[in-house]
């Protein structure tokens, strides 16, 4: 009786996530974001406003309201240079992570040296490397924008790296074993077996580093990049006050890294069901 009433109920069909509407619609949507903050994030900008604040105040209201556009478009250039920046992190990071898995010492053993090395040093340095050294050095020229995003790239790629690795290692060895014994070619073996089950044991960590990105981009002003950090000390500058500034850049950072955090975790608990 049991197996006829279990035999009548409906079978749901699994469809793969790329047979899925919602899919194409959050692909477009990223794709339109990224577009608009391409145009948003390459304009010139510079940094001035009418109102003058009153000396008497130790917070101008009216100054800092005539503030929040330049803020904005500030928060724009950093934003920019984020996501770009992470998005070239996350697909040189799993390169990374795939010849440091090498088995050839003569691709292992470089990639790992290098790996290293951009992790031990500062970004900073990294980013005059990138902007004044090779300027000086060889024909090779970045932009403002160009060598920050490069340089957000390169250096947290070799963290990307590594949460990959971790999440490659955390598959179990029977799914490796099982591949094999079905004569699976290695492309169908990482595309379709291991990927899918190290991704979202990776997600939370590469959702680390792209806040961790964000709160790092602003070390462009170092280079000349007009974000958040070349707007407050640009303010601070031309108008001797420090606190409005630099308190709204702050503003700027909760109103990205907090969405950004809550995204993250939204797509963490989709993930971890579609393994189910």
């Amino acid at each position: 009786m049991s197996a006829q009433a279990s035999s009548s109920e409906p079978m749901i069909e699994h469809r793969s996530i790329w047979k899925r509407p919602v899919t194409w619609v959050a692909i477009v949507a990223f794709v339109a974001f990224l577009v608009i903050l391409y145009v948003l994030g390459t304009r010139e900008l510079t940094f001035g406003t009418d109102v003058a604040p009153d000396p008497n105040l130790k917070w101008d209201w009216p100054y800092v309201i005539s503030l929040i556009p330049d803020m904005l478009n500030a928060l724009s250039v950093t934003a920019f240079a984020t996501v770009y920046g992470f998005i070239l992190a996350v697909i040189l990071g799993f390169f990374l992570a795939l010849g440091r898995r090498s088995q050839s010492r003569w691709i292992s053993w470089p990639v790992s040296g290098f790996i290293e090395f951009v992790r031990s040093t500062p970004l900073l340095i990294q980013l005059y490397f990138l902007f004044f050294g090779l300027a000086s050095a060889t024909p090779i020229r970045f932009s403002s924008n160009q060598a920050l995003i490069l340089g957000l790239g390169i250096h947290y790629a070799t963290y990307c790296s590594e949460a990959y690795r971790a999440g490659i290692n955390s598959v179990p060895g029977g799914q490796w074993e099982a591949a094999t014994a079905m004569n699976l070619k290695p492309s169908t073996t990482w595309t379709r077996v291991i990927i899918p089950q190290a991704i979202p044991n990776a997600l939370p960590a590469l959702g680390n580093y792209l806040v961790a990105g964000f709160k790092d981009a602003p070390l462009g002003f170092a280079i000349n990049v007009t974000g958040l950090m070349f707007f407050a000390t640009t303010v601070r500058g031309r108008d001797f006050r420090p606190i409005e500034p630099f308190l709204m850049i702050g503003v700027g950072f909760l109103l990205v890294s907090l969405p950004a955090a809550w995204l993250i975790r939204r797509l963490e608990r989709r993930i971890s069901y579609d393994r189910i």
